[in-house]
């Protein structure tokens, strides 16, 4: 079992942080594709390269595209930074990206982690350091804050959001941002939720029986939601039922599992997770991005030979961004994302 006071950073990635200096590196490729069933073949080509687009980050995460500009945002959560690549070259969009002042004695993660782009165009953030759900407006970068409790407690330190095209945003909240995870002075959630965020402002519990909630996403047709458990004891992906509401309307279900690539010390866990408009499912676990069919079956595997934390589509829609340990990276698919 892993000690859960220890950085789940250096466990996932299984090496010492590298001075950070980002830099650009042009088609460099690292990793491959591994093929487990023909009907790969359809979703990716065992033989795409893998490039490198950006290194000397301490733990990137969170990968967003935003249409209107063409451009990736990212986070380094350790660092407080959220990063920009437009193509050309790797700049700083937003610094702090969570917790601006004083970082408090027991936060080991103050930046935000997950982002998506809601429908106004709004950054969508998983703050960890602030505790939050927050909305950063991409010219102005004002943040405001969307949700920072349920039941009048605190959130612990909120991982990754998923927005329903009605405006329910759906997150996580596992201790991760705490050095002492849940033994935490600072934590004051009894559990370590799964949540939604209604258009109205009001927070629905949806799941407090996880360990380590961790990635969130949405089915192309919104019926199910779809989350990631980064706990080697239970490395699962479940699969929620949701009402017309967006609601989750029944007890999930196991859609994958990945306990042998656990026991074979691959590097990462389940953690960030996106689905294609065929739903296909795109999920960081064990060796790199797990690629499954809408049944649960495992196709392949996308591998940078390091932890990946999660992936986003990009681009024209067949791009597949990795943020992957101290790198960003990308490989081309034969199927569009959206």
């Amino acid at each position: 079992m892993i000690d859960w006071k220890v950085s789940r950073r250096a466990v996932l990635a299984g090496m010492a942080a590298a001075p950070f200096v980002p830099g650009f590196a042009r088609a460099a490729g690292v990793g491959g594709v591994t093929r487990i069933d023909p009907a790969l073949d359809a979703i990716v080509d065992a033989n795409a390269p893998i490039e490198v687009l950006s290194t000397g980050f301490q733990w990137a995460e969170g990968p967003v595209w935003v249409k209107n500009g063409d451009y990736l945002l990212f986070s380094d959560v350790p660092k407080n930074v959220i990063w920009k690549w437009d193509g050309k070259a790797t700049t700083k969009f937003l610094e702090p990206s969570g917790l601006a002042g004083p970082i408090p004695k027991g936060v080991r993660e103050a930046g935000a982690n997950g982002l998506a782009i809601d429908a106004m165009g709004r950054l969508i953030m998983a703050d960890s350091g602030t505790r939050c759900v927050a909305a950063v407006d991409l010219k102005t970068k004002k943040k405001t804050i969307l949700a920072d409790k349920y039941d009048g407690k605190r959130f612990s330190s909120c991982n990754d959001v998923a927005i329903h095209s009605n405006g329910t945003i759906y997150f996580t909240d596992p201790p991760y941002g705490f050095t002492d995870g849940d033994t935490s002075p600072l934590k004051e959630q009894p559990f370590n939720g799964v949540y939604r965020l209604a258009p109205d402002g009001e927070v629905h519990l949806i799941e407090n029986r996880l360990t380590r909630p961790n990635g969130v996403t949405l089915s192309p047709d919104q019926q199910w939601l779809y989350v990631t458990i980064s706990d080697p004891a239970r490395p699962e992906i479940l699969k929620y039922p949701l009402d017309i509401e967006g609601g989750a309307s029944d007890e999930p279900t196991v859609f994958a599992e990945m306990r042998a690539d656990v026991a074979a010390k691959k590097p990462g866990l389940p953690d960030g997770i996106k689905v294609a408009k065929n739903g296909t499912v795109f999920s960081s676990g064990p060796g790199g991005i797990h690629v499954y069919t809408p049944g649960g079956k495992l196709l392949g595997v996308i591998s940078t030979g390091k932890a990946c934390a999660n992936c986003a589509f990009g681009e024209d829609g067949k791009t597949l961004f990795l943020t992957s340990s101290d790198m960003i990276a990308k490989v081309r698919l034969k199927i569009g994302g959206w």
